[in-house]
């Protein structure tokens, strides 16, 4: 394979918990879709958690992991937002974000002990969390004939195409995804046939 294109992300949501020194840091983890949802999530857990003292939240989002942030919400800079962040990282995870609020118990942690806290929470709540690997998908339409459908439906057949919309009449369609790692093999095969004619659609 020449290129990357499955990604891990989380199912549904979880909790962790992480205490030290009187100090709680419990934390929520979220599959999100966009920037809206962390927006959401962010408001749900304030209200949830509406006597903490920070709500210190890091994400990542799309298949590239493009769209990173973080936020000490008050702590010591580098102290929360970053070593959540790390948790997404080093799991190799996307789609996801985690938010971790405290409880201060009347003892300073300091920058050592709160980055430990922080990464502890965070590395909880993905304990308590389904991951699933997810693929980068072409989505196409194949346009054909009727006495072209056997060569289609064998294509379809030999390389699995998932089949999203049929069409069979006199002039017929078929739309389907592919794996994007599998699209260049499926487009060489499709274009030996010039009484097809293949049209990308977009990117799943």
């Amino acid at each position: 394979m020449l290129f990357e294109d499955s990604y891990l992300e989380v199912v549904g949501s979880s909790q962790g918990l992480f205490k030290d020194k009187g100090s709680k840091f419990i934390a929520y983890s979220f599959h999100i879709k966009d920037e809206d949802d962390v927006k959401n999530r962010l408001l749900e857990v304030k209200k949830i958690e509406i006597r903490a003292r920070h709500h210190c939240y890091a994400y990542i989002l799309n298949p590239d992991k493009s769209a990173q942030r973080y936020s000490d919400d008050g702590e010591p800079s580098n102290t929360a937002g970053k070593p959540i962040l790390g948790q997404l990282l080093s799991n190799d995870l996307t789609n996801t974000l985690i938010i971790v609020v405290r409880y201060f118990g009347g003892v300073k942690l300091g920058v050592v002990g709160l980055i430990n806290a922080y990464r502890n929470a965070a590395q909880d709540a993905l304990l308590n969390i389904a991951i699933e690997k997810r693929f980068i998908k072409e989505v196409f339409v194949v346009y054909f004939q009727y006495p072209e459908m056997n060569n289609v439906m064998r294509v379809v057949k030999d390389l699995k195409l998932d089949v999203i919309q049929q069409k069979f009449e006199i002039e017929c369609e078929l739309t389907f995804s592919i794996r994007k790692s599998q699209s260049e093999k499926m487009q060489g095969i499709f274009a030996l046939n010039h009484k097809v004619k293949l049209v990308y659609q977009k990117t799943i």
